[in-house]
């Protein structure tokens, strides 16, 4: 499309302060939030999901504190600053390339030494310049000494060199270790430091990570900055205005808005970049990451994926993430999979709701999940066609023959040595997942006065109420029953719209959908 005057340009993978602003990049002004932080605190964690502006964040930090007015001209910050002063600023970057073996990890690590030593006209010398700990630790105070103020330093993505090997825990750990005897020196050289914010994607525990810093403040879940990285709703209508004609500003919410770290809900920057330049609604952010690990650990617990959209936790466990021990929760919040919907008290503790943040990330984590339970993405790309068009049919015959594919496609090992209540979870994922994967308004669990429904499907402006029940060989038209004896369909009959009970029933001897029975629903029938 032809930019007119009054256009800027979409600053889509520039993560540098400078050529944002020197090229006249559309900006969103996150320095009120800067000078907050650097106002009330020292030293700094935050956490946040890949492509999220951290970068962005870390190079404007360390143009500020060099003391580069120009760049801040026309923002917030820059009548309230004292430009009278520079700081020396030693940077570290982990998020490039794949460092894959502690050399590897060291050989890095170096080069952003020498490259800070040379900034900085600092030199480590005899025995300092032996390991990267010392190094560094020469280094902060020479920075110190020879510029008169003392050090910032700024780290981004600490975690990338841990998250890229857990696939092997050995060199995972490893990884962490050395990145531990790096850190460390902050324990003894706090004096020479200034200012300090390290990020990353995931909280390894950071008493251990950064045991140095004994007053490093966490700020991943501090209301005030929730909106720190990503765009709020209200900077895309004022600053990407000249932008958004023609994009239907639900569908771009309903697609991409909707993370939450206690306060405003955000985009991802990413998301909203390549919409903006290409003017479609695709899974941006999703497909530039594999989430292989992620699900290959969901299968291994063999996790009941409704459940994701209504996962539990508190405070400690959200933010626990360790080599050795991966919680659930933690893992694909910190990764962006999950962000927070709900929070209650109880008992003093708050208590996390986790949800999808929005349609892409629903949409395209359950197709990524139904591919995994049948084992063949061909077939499941298939199957989820099909249903597609069996739904808009209503064709409940093809239905039934779709749905006894899609159980058959579920790995033996989910089976084996678990208990008779468990099996109907089983069936339950594996259809949620690809009504999930159709993008598909689902709710499961469905309370009412009655007792709970197992899974509720809205589409083409019908309701689909399904219940699962496990027997031996033969049908005995439980499913169905009970829909209709706890009235779960009394709750829709407001709509006017065409409800359609379906009960099914699977056999836990052959593996089969033995029963499914259907009626279509009549208020008062």
């Amino acid at each position: 499309m032809t930019r007119t005057a009054t256009r800027k340009k979409l600053p889509i993978g520039i993560q540098t302060f400078r050529k944002i602003r020197e090229e006249d990049c559309y900006y969103v002004d996150k320095t009120q939030h800067l000078l907050k932080l650097i106002d009330e605190g020292v030293h700094y964690f935050l956490s946040r999901p890949r492509r999220f502006g951290k970068s962005l964040l870390v190079d404007t930090l360390a143009e500020l504190f060099a003391g580069n007015e120009g760049l801040f001209q026309g923002l917030y910050i820059h009548p309230l600053w004292d430009w009278s002063r520079s700081y020396p600023v030693v940077r570290f970057s982990f998020s490039d390339g794949l460092l894959k073996s502690p050399e590897g990890l060291e050989s890095h690590i170096r080069a952003q030494l020498q490259d800070n030593q040379r900034r900085l006209g600092v030199q480590c010398t005899p025995p300092w310049d032996e390991s990267v700990s010392l190094c560094l630790a020469q280094l902060i105070r020479l920075a110190h000494e020879k510029h008169g103020q003392r050090a910032v330093v700024l780290v981004d993505e600490y975690d990338k060199p841990i998250l890229d090997n857990l696939g092997d825990r050995e060199l995972a750990r490893q990884m962490r270790d050395d990145l531990l005897d790096l850190f460390s020196v902050f324990k003894e050289h706090g004096e020479d430091i200034e200012f300090s914010l390290i990020t990353g994607v995931s909280e390894f525990p950071k008493a251990a990570l950064f045991s140095g810093l004994n007053n490093l403040e966490d700020i991943t879940l501090l209301p005030d900055y929730s909106s720190l990285c990503g765009y709020t709703e209200q900077d895309l209508e004022t600053v990407f205005a000249p932008e958004l004609e023609g994009l239907d500003r639900d569908k771009i919410r309903h697609w991409y808005n909707g993370y939450n770290w206690l306060g405003e809900a955000v985009y991802n920057p990413f998301d909203v970049l390549l919409l903006l330049q290409d003017r479609l609604f695709r899974p941006w952010w999703f497909e530039t990451g594999s989430p292989a690990f992620l699900i290959d650990l969901l299968m291994e617990r063999q996790i009941y994926t409704p459940e994701l959209s209504a996962l539990q936790t508190d405070l400690s466990l959200l933010s626990s993430f360790d080599v050795d021990h991966i919680a659930t929760e933690a893992l694909l919040f910190q990764a962006g999979y999950l962000t927070i919907g709900d929070v209650e008290d109880v008992l003093g503790m708050q208590q996390y709701t986790l949800r999808y943040p929005n349609h892409e990330v629903e949409t395209c984590l359950n197709l990524f999940l139904a591919r995994a339970l049948v084992k063949d993405p061909s077939a499941q790309n298939h199957n989820g066609m099909r249903l597609y068009r069996l739904l808009q049919a209503n064709d409940f015959d093809g239905m039934q023959a779709l749905f006894t594919a899609f159980y058959a496609g579920i790995p033996h090992a989910w089976h084996a040595n678990n208990p008779i209540q468990e099996y109907e979870g089983y069936y339950a994922s594996v259809f949620y997942s690809y009504f999930a994967g159709l993008g598909l308004d689902i709710v499961c669990e469905d309370m009412s006065s009655k007792g709970r429904l197992d899974m509720m499907v809205t589409f083409n402006r019908q309701y689909y109420l399904f219940e699962f029940k496990v027997v031996e060989e033969t049908p005995k038209g439980r499913a169905l029953d009970q829909i209709k004896e706890r009235g779960y369909a009394d709750k829709y009959a407001a709509a006017g719209w065409p409800i359609h009970l379906i009960g099914m029933e699977f056999s836990k001897e052959s593996r089969s959908v033995v029963g499914f029975e259907v009626e279509h629903w009549e208020k008062n029938q």
